[in-house]
């Protein structure tokens, strides 16, 4: 914007309605905290560095749900009103100039392009209009402000639902709680707040009136849509909120050729990308900042989080993929787990009831079932066959497995790391593997066979006998 603007952020209580231990703004839909999505909608009017955020209740665990570099944060350690919010931040804004636009962290749905609308026309407002603010024509207003104005139209101050005349709660204008003012006459006005209310809170609202009755302009800026200012109280809002967010997310997949089947049922974090012609099936859910290329499919119930999918990837149902990459034409699944930290090469298969744990599968390389590979760098072209397991933990410590290109792992074998398998190798089904394995070699580890002739004849006649 061309006036400094400072936005300030009230992101301080409880929530109690939420019946939650959790500070309401940690709670999150579409995939992001409510706070993340104000602070997202703010950093397209100010840089982080003139973002103010309020902070109280869990004060750390909010400031770790937006983890912008640069934001800065004020402690309000009493929670006395959304006008003591701003007095406890009146230091930190003394030292800047402009506007300042107040937003609260509670309502993600609020659009940027809103933001800007506001400050805009503030800043084009001339030296007697103090701020602007907000507001909404509402057919019911209920348990919102009512904006005040005189026989001018001019505005002289809120008045609360529960304060309000049978004449005032006629009134359809409703104060929306979002304000953009005069930085120098909002710090001059703040400190005129009193606690005169039966709840003993320094109101916000009360520096409108006080600004009117001292000769100054406040104006007014209609939204077109009262839900994008909605706060909310308690989780019946945050799920309907939450259904906004995931219903937008896979329509917008869907016009940018992403197939979608039954898009009521699948679950995908804003943040998301997903490539054309790739089809999500039924109940999957896609989830922070993953990426998936062109081409793939995901399968039913899936869950992707935060991992990094190329193109042409193919994903079996019920499968858990977590902070993993895979390159192109990677096959996962069914039921495979991904737990933590893989990168799976191009042309890589991971079959049915496989875990893998900060595992490195290398181009071609099969594990198809009931395999557990941790700690593992595993070269190209290598077969695990069912049943191996990489015995990677001693109850203290970590250790890492390396199989090397070629090699070729028999069922049920047990690897105990460390250890290291040669190129071209095999491993024959059965054994347990504690000592490294040369190049071309064939190692053995399991005890010869002893077949005893009619001792299960011999056991039947003792039995019966």
């Amino acid at each position: 914007m061309d006036t400094p603007t400072t936005v300030v952020i009230l992101a301080a209580g409880l929530g109690t309605r939420m019946k939650s231990k959790r500070a309401k703004v940690l709670h999150e839909v579409g995939g992001k905290s409510l706070l993340a999505h104000v602070v997202a909608s703010a950093q397209q009017i100010a840089s982080p560095e003139n973002i103010v955020v309020v902070v109280g209740y869990q004060a750390e665990e909010v400031r770790k749900a937006v983890p912008v570099p640069g934001l800065v944060f004020v402690h309000q350690a009493e929670q006395k009103g959304t006008g003591h919010a701003l007095m406890v931040a009146a230091e930190e804004l003394a030292r800047r100039e402009g506007l300042l636009l107040i937003l609260y962290g509670d309502c993600p749905m609020i659009r940027a392009e809103t933001l800007a609308g506001l400050v805009q026309a503030q800043s084009q407002a001339d030296d007697q209009t103090a701020g602007t603010m907000l507001t909404a024509l509402m057919e019911d207003p209920t348990g919102y402000g009512r904006v005040l104005r005189d026989s001018h139209g001019r505005v002289t101050g809120i008045v609360e639902q529960r304060a309000a005349t049978s004449e005032q709660l006629q009134i359809r204008e409703a104060n929306m709680g979002l304000y953009c003012f005069r930085m120098d006459l909002f710090l001059n006005y703040l400190g005129k707040i009193r606690p005169d209310n039966p709840a003993r809170e320094y109101y916000l609202t009360d520096v409108v009136q006080l600004l009117a009755c001292a000769g100054y302009r406040i104006e007014t800026v209609q939204v077109e849509d009262p839900r994008e200012v909605l706060g909310i109280n308690n989780r019946l809002e945050l799920a309907a909120i939450d259904r906004y967010f995931r219903e937008r997310k896979v329509t917008e997949l869907m016009l940018d050729g992403v197939t979608i089947e039954k898009p009521e049922t699948v679950t995908v974090d804003a943040e998301v990308r997903i490539g054309p012609d790739t089809v999500i099936e039924p109940f999957a859910r896609i989830l922070g900042g993953t990426r998936i290329g062109e081409n793939c499919r995901i399968g039913s119930c899936s869950i992707i989080r935060d991992s990094e999918l190329g193109d042409s990837v193919e994903v079996g149902a019920f499968t858990w993929i977590n902070t993993s990459r895979l390159e192109n034409n990677c096959r996962v699944g069914p039921y495979a787990r991904l737990r933590m930290e893989n990168h799976l090469a191009a042309g890589a298969q991971v079959g049915n009831f496989v875990e893998l744990k900060k595992t490195v599968l290398g181009a071609g390389s099969k594990a198809q079932h009931l395999a557990y590979l941790g700690d593992a760098t595993i070269g190209t072209g290598v077969n695990i066959g069912a049943g191996t397991i990489t015995c990677n933990y001693d109850g203290q410590k970590k250790y890492p497995s390396c199989i090397a290109d070629g090699a070729f792992v028999g069922s049920n074998s047990t690897l105990v790391a460390p250890l290291e398998i040669g190129p071209n190798s095999y491993i024959a089904a059965g054994s347990v593997i504690t000592d490294p394995v040369p190049a071309d070699a064939l190692a053995l580890g399991r005890e010869r066979q002893v077949v005893k002739q009619d001792w299960a004849r011999k056991r039947r006649e003792r039995k019966f006998s």
